[in-house]
């Protein structure tokens, strides 16, 4: 069996060394816009990204790189992958919040092995080994096991385009007519971990791979149902594949899913 506790102390310790850079950073910002003037980043963003990039490259050289700043195109189809989100929460970093996430997941021919989710402003610190369970600060978590669909806090979030707005918020709608209440908070990284650990119950969104790729394997390992409210493409790596994601607590992840189906049938 491989050991992959290597790249989960690499993961944990370039996590803080680039929260500490970003809580730094974060007195004199930098602020521009991507996308068509609609996404906001930051110098902080580059700056961590960087930093975490060649940490990687340093230790393990052969390794591919996703990261959303300086390597968004690059190719998921390698046997040693690493998926780096520098600052999951710009918006809210750029704004003063505390809602922020450095997020480093380490994949195996296609696999999530090893996720790290870092708030450096909570120093909270998320992290998984496939197979051994999900931590914060190096206590297991687990999700709510809420089991009425009426009594669940609901995570979602809102694309920086709205050309394709209406859909979401029949969803939005759906779940607020079902549910206890709704919850965004600007991170989706923090979002699914906190359905890992029982702040929220339930989550769905439609994201980039960065945004999730390492919340996901805390979620699966701390016992939270990750998947799709809409069926995935064939050949699609569901770990990967970031439009229509729902994670909850496993009593329910039907209930929500159907909630969903029935807002697009609308």
């Amino acid at each position: 069996m491989t050991d992959y506790q290597p790249m989960l102390t690499l993961a944990l310790t370039l996590a803080k060394q680039a929260g500490e850079e970003i809580k730094q950073l974060r007195k004199s910002l930098t602020i521009e816009f991507k996308f068509d003037d609609t996404e906001l980043v930051t110098q902080a963003d580059v700056a961590a990204d960087k930093l975490i990039s060649e940490g990687i490259q340093a230790s393990f050289a052969g390794h591919d790189i996703l990261s959303e700043e300086l390597a968004p195109n690059s190719t998921t189809e390698c046997e040693h992958l690493w998926v780096i989100d520098p600052i999951d929460g710009t918006v809210n970093y750029a704004h003063g919040h505390h809602q922020v996430a450095i997020s480093i997941a380490y994949f195996y021919q296609g696999d999530c092995k090893v996720a790290v989710v870092h708030n450096p402003f909570t120093e909270e610190t998320f992290s998984a080994i496939q197979g051994k369970g999900a931590l914060l600060n190096g206590q297991a978590i687990q999700p709510s096991g809420k089991n009425q669909l009426h009594r669940a806090i609901v995570a979602t979030g809102f694309p920086y385009q709205k050309d394709n707005i209406d859909p979401i918020l029949k969803r939005v709608e759906y779940v607020l007519k079902n549910c206890a209440d709704l919850r965004r908070i600007g991170a989706a990284a923090l979002d699914i971990c906190w359905v890992a650990c029982g702040r929220m119950d339930a989550y769905f969104e439609s994201v980039k791979p960065w945004d999730f790729a390492a919340a996901q394997l805390i979620a699966r390992e701390a016992g939270a149902q990750f998947g799709h409210f809409i069926d995935i493409p064939e050949g699609e790596n569901p770990q990967l594949f970031g439009q229509n994601i729902l994670v909850t607590t496993p009593a329910i992840y039907s209930g929500i899913q159907g909630l969903l189906a029935e807002a697009d049938a609308q």
